[in-house]
């Protein structure tokens, strides 16, 4: 079970609610920070944290809603910190809604659908020599700062184009996945997809450029979405 607090800021504070939740197993202080929207059902909010290195990490979206039967307006949270997804609501109590409060209290949400995880922050930067990059990802749980380097082993269409590698405390790589250079059939836009194995088990995830970023050297990590465009052969060999 969740229970936690929410608190609609200043309109001139960098993030539009501040607030806490918690469980059994945690305690976390959340932001909800207004993103663009791409389309009417796209989220209002990113749900961000800091984590256990100190890095604001991307938990969960978040939607502006109102009450099918009440017409009262709340917020809801689709949130992972690396334990499994979960859904919550932010509610106001009517003394709250009397007094025009900015105070919402968090509960949780009973659905039996099942949701894709969206907990993982990450960036990828092309380097200017040796057709590297260098990066990150991060949830609530883990964060590992990594480089791509180019595989020499790559011998057929399917092996991946890049090893994935992060240093040991003595400094010696170690290769933690692979990584394949790829084309959205749909937008014709270059992407790189990247399957590592962290802490938490093996993790697909995208490498791709918004609007802004395009022609640039820098990439945001996103969530991986099966479009049917992802390598096939995707194992953790040298080669593969």
């Amino acid at each position: 079970m969740f229970a936690g607090t929410l608190t609609r800021n200043v309109e001139t504070a960098a993030a539009e609610y501040t607030g806490m939740i918690h469980s059994t197993r945690f305690d976390i202080a959340i932001q909800l920070e207004a993103r663009a929207k791409m389309s009417e059902r796209s989220p209002d909010y990113d749900v961000t944290a800091v984590n256990k290195s100190g890095r604001k990490v991307r938990i969960g979206t978040a939607w502006n809603e109102t009450g099918t039967t009440s017409g009262n307006p709340y917020i809801s949270m689709q949130i992972d910190v690396g334990l499994g997804p979960f859904r919550v609501n932010a509610v106001q109590t009517k003394e709250a809604r009397t007094a025009q409060s900015g105070e919402f209290e968090i509960i949780p949400l009973v659905s039996n659908g099942l949701m894709k995880s969206g907990s993982i922050s990450g960036e990828l930067t092309a380097m200017d020599a040796d057709n590297a990059f260098t990066g990150y990802i991060a949830n609530m749980m883990f964060d590992l700062e990594f480089m791509l380097i180019e595989n020499d082993y790559k011998t057929e269409d399917t092996h991946p184009d890049y090893r994935i590698e992060v240093s040991s405390p003595r400094g010696k790589p170690i290769r933690v996945g692979s990584a394949w250079m790829a084309k959205s059939s749909r937008t014709g836009n270059d992407y790189l997809s990247l399957l590592i194995n962290t802490p938490d088990g093996d993790l697909r995830v995208n490498a791709v450029q918004n609007e802004e970023q395009r022609g640039g050297q820098t990439f945001s990590i996103i969530p991986f979405i099966d479009s049917g465009e992802q390598p096939q052969d995707a194992g953790l060999s040298l080669v593969a």
